[in-house]
């Protein structure tokens, strides 16, 4: 063998070096990085060895990510949300707007503010609720509140697009007639 393998001997520069050096590697063969890496080598070697710098982890935390989290701890939010669908707003979005545009009115301290965004949206919800229902037909025979019904068929659909915009026609399957084997007797004890 030309090199070790081991990380601890040396770096992937000076592996790559010795290899070219000994002719296990031909020139062509180089990576790319190679020379990059000889014309601007770091001002410290990579090496297993070497301290981990002690910077610090600063907390990113915005201001509605307060708002975020507590709507989450005393709401559970109970909504599909389709990753494909770029129009519509999720709930905490749709929160968080109801309660910038109450914050920016300054009238309401930080409690009452967040209890009006609540009702608020819950208002926002019905009404769509209301909406998706007198649009869409019912289900029948479920069990399921107004509510979940809406919010489910919506989803269907919008799925339901989704998956023919981005699903290829299905391939015919072909039945082999000759085979009378059965499976299950294979694996019986």
């Amino acid at each position: 063998m030309a090199q070790s393998r081991l990380e601890k001997i040396g770096t992937i520069f000076t592996r790559v070096q010795g290899l070219l050096r000994g002719g296990a590697m031909k020139t062509e063969d180089k990576p790319i990085w190679y020379d990059v890496y000889a014309a601007f080598p770091p001002k410290a070697e990579p090496r297993f060895d070497r301290p981990a710098p002690e910077v610090p982890v600063r907390n990113i935390f915005y201001a509605e990510d307060v708002v975020r989290a507590k709507l989450h701890k005393h709401n559970r939010p109970n909504e599909t949300i389709s990753l494909f669908d770029n129009k519509r707003s999720t709930q905490s979005q749709q929160f968080l707007q109801i309660y910038s545009n109450l914050k920016a009115q300054g009238a309401l301290d930080e409690q009452r503010i967040y209890e009006t965004a609540l009702d608020f949206l819950a208002e926002q919800r019905q009404q769509s609720r209301l909406d998706a229902t007198t649009e869409e037909p019912a289900v029948a025979g479920t069990d399921l509140d107004v509510e979940t019904k809406s919010q489910l068929m919506s989803d269907f659909m919008e799925a339901g697009g989704q998956q023919d915009k981005f699903s290829s026609p299905p391939k015919e399957r072909k039945k082999d007639s000759g085979v009378g084997i059965n499976i299950g007797s294979l694996f019986k004890d």
